[in-house]
Parts: structure tokens; C-alpha cells; sequence
């Protein structure tokens, strides 16, 4: 993939053909994991989803493609605006009540009210990013990309014992954010 992606960077039209074969599944599947937790169907639908990621990432030119990872973690970031984005666009379009705790310890649990849930974890992880970057990036690729823990550890570089403390931190964290901000 990473090959590839680098090809496509330096102009190959055809590594861009053989490069959406491998990437329509994976983006399939990362937006699958994503709304599979959710049980409001004005969030995007899975094909809304994995288009518009898909549409983003390849208007994003001149990336240095370094790995595999690299992709995954933008990808994460990709799900993440975009489900920022349309929680905000559905807000402004209604008004009312208090912010709900989101529980991060099951990321797959139905959400109950999405658009809010999405911003309130989104401003709360911007916080963590500047207290714990890689922390945060855990949550971005668990939550937003759909990683399991072995997944993130490859994309991190990292040891599935270090992702999983840093789960642990970065959800006491929220968790504690979450819950002040509401008060």
C-alpha cells in the first residue's frame, strides 16, 4: 500500500486504479466499525461516509507517504472531521438541552444523541492532544478509525501493552473532561 500511495503521490495514474482496489474495502470497513455504534440514522450512512473520506483523501496532494500507518492515521483524522462536521451542521440546525457522557469503554455501544456526543468528545480530545498527544491519537484511531488495539499498536509503532494504557489514560481523561464540562 505504501508503495503505492507513494506512486500515486509522484503522478502514476494506474497506482491510483490498483490503490482504490485495496483502499474501498478498508474504508468500508473502518466506516462499518464507526456506524455500527451508532443507532440515529440522521448520522452519515456508511456509503455517505466512506464517499466523502474517499473524496477528502484524494484531494490531499503532495504527501510524503512514509507507511502504512501514516495512512490509517490520517484516514482516522479524515472520519473524525467529518463526523465533526456534520454533527455541527445538524446542531445549527436545532437547538436545545445538555451535552451527554459518552463511554468510551465501549466503543461500539449505540450512541444516543451522536451529534452532540461527536462535538463534546471532539473538544475534549483537542485538549488531551495538547496534555497527551499520543494519547489522544490512540483515541482518534480507536474511535474515529475503527482500530482494534493491535491495529493501533502497529499503526503507533508501539507495543499493544503501551496502546492499551494509553486507552485507559486517555479514556479516564475524557471521561473526567467530559463529565466537568457538563457541570
Amino acid at each position: 500500500m505504501t508503495g503505492l500511495l507513494r506512486s500515486w503521490a509522484a503522478g502514476d495514474d494506474g497506482a491510483l486504479s490498483r490503490l482504490t482496489e485495496q483502499l474501498l474495502p478498508e474504508l468500508r470497513r473502518i466506516a462499518r466499525r464507526y456506524r455500527r455504534g451508532e443507532r440515529d440514522a440522521r448520522g452519515l450512512e456508511t456509503t455517505a461516509l466512506v464517499n466523502e473520506v474517499y473524496l477528502r483523501l484524494f484531494e490531499l496532494r503532495g504527501i510524503d507517504w512514509q507507511s502504512r500507518g501514516q495512512f490509517f492515521a490520517l484516514i482516522s483524522t479524515l472520519v473524525r472531521h467529518i463526523l465533526v462536521d456534520a454533527a455541527r451542521r445538524h446542531a445549527a440546525a436545532k437547538r436545545g438541552g445538555g451535552v451527554q457522557i459518552l463511554n468510551l469503554d465501549a466503543v461500539n455501544e449505540p450512541l444516543t444523541e451522536p451529534d452532540r456526543l461527536i462535538l463534546a468528545l471532539d473538544e475534549a480530545l483537542e485538549a488531551l492532544a495538547q496534555a497527551a498527544p499520543r494519547q489522544a491519537q490512540v483515541v482518534e484511531l480507536r474511535y474515529f478509525g475503527g482500530l482494534n488495539e493491535e491495529e493501533t499498536a502497529e499503526v503507533l509503532q508501539a507495543s499493544a501493552r503501551t496502546v492499551r494504557r494509553d486507552w485507559q489514560f486517555a479514556r479516564a481523561w475524557l471521561m473526567r473532561e467530559l463529565t466537568h464540562g457538563r457541570q
